[in-house]
């Protein structure tokens, strides 16, 4: 099986990436110097993780003349934050994290949610009783103002995150720039096979984030079951000889989904590219389809 995904522009993403969200500072450099080193060409940023300037800190050590990879090489994925989505403030956002990234363009650019917040530096802006400030901008104003992005050459193609199958029907059927892909929580406690199908049918590419689950989630409890954990996926994994891990990431290549596991530590930043070297067998990808909960 081919480690890219053609998107419908015809540039080659490739199927696992590294994720960034939740590395914490000081550990986003290291991080990303451990994955293009071991092989990965594909980074997954966004201006809300706060940490771009890192990323771009380990980019200026491996991209250029004579270091080890192109720029051409590597395909860089950032997001428009909330609190961008006016028309005016989507250029400057994108400049802003090209300039913390160091880089003349970004392969993809995705906008991060469907609704927008109140205009402003706050991340999340909140009213007196905590409730976030949105805005009634509308998230098809915000892509076409995404759109111009392409046409000035600061991007090479723009996708959506975090948008439902009618959202995203919303953008393809007006679009002169179609999304290339949709980023969305996905693993096989939320398996989301009625997005995943709506989204091949229009030539847009799924990525998983939280491919191994979202233990982490703020309002996760520890009783809550973990996916990684679960002892079905555990029988599978020794059948393979591969780690959890891996048979959840392999699972979501086999359905034809991109992923982007995030992780610090160099030795599992590894393994999780090491899954081209098996295949799931029918049954196996059935079973692990049957987990699903519609869990975030």
């Amino acid at each position: 099986m081919s480690t890219f995904i053609t998107l419908s522009t015809g540039q080659k993403m490739p199927t696992v990436g590294l994720g960034t969200w939740k590395s914490a500072p000081g550990q986003v450099k290291q991080a990303v110097l451990a994955a293009l080193d071991c092989g990965y060409t594909h980074l997954d940023c966004a201006a809300a993780y706060g940490n771009e300037q890192e990323v771009g800190e380990a980019l200026a050590l491996r991209l250029g003349a004579g270091k080890t990879l192109r720029r051409e090489e590597v395909f860089v994925t950032s997001k428009l934050w909330n609190t961008k989505h006016e028309p005016q403030d989507v250029e400057e956002a994108c400049r802003s994290s090209l300039t913390h990234l160091g880089l003349a363009y970004l392969d993809l650019y995705l906008m991060h949610w469907p609704m927008a917040f109140q205009r402003g530096k706050e991340l999340m802006p909140r009213r007196e009783d905590g409730s976030i400030r949105y805005s009634d901008t509308h998230y098809r104003d915000t892509w076409v103002a995404m759109e111009s992005l392409v046409d000035k050459g600061l991007v090479r193609a723009i996708g959506l995150s975090n948008f439902n199958a009618r959202q995203t029907g919303d953008i393809v059927g007006m679009a002169k720039h179609r999304p290339v892909v949709n980023q969305v929580e996905c693993h096989p406690y939320l398996s989301q096979t009625h997005l995943l199908s709506y989204c091949q049918s229009t030539a847009v590419c799924v990525t998983a984030y939280s491919p191994l689950g979202s233990g982490d989630r703020p309002w996760a409890s520890a009783r809550d079951p973990s996916v990684l954990q679960d002892p079905r996926l555990g029988a599978v994994a020794q059948r393979y000889q591969k780690t959890p891990a891996q048979i959840l990431l392999r699972w979501q290549v086999q359905r034809g989904v991109a992923c982007i596991p995030k992780s610090v530590t160099p030795s599992r930043i590894q393994q999780n590219l090491q899954v081209f070297d098996f295949c799931l067998s029918n049954d196996d990808m059935k079973l692990i389809s049957s987990f699903n909960r519609n869990e975030r």
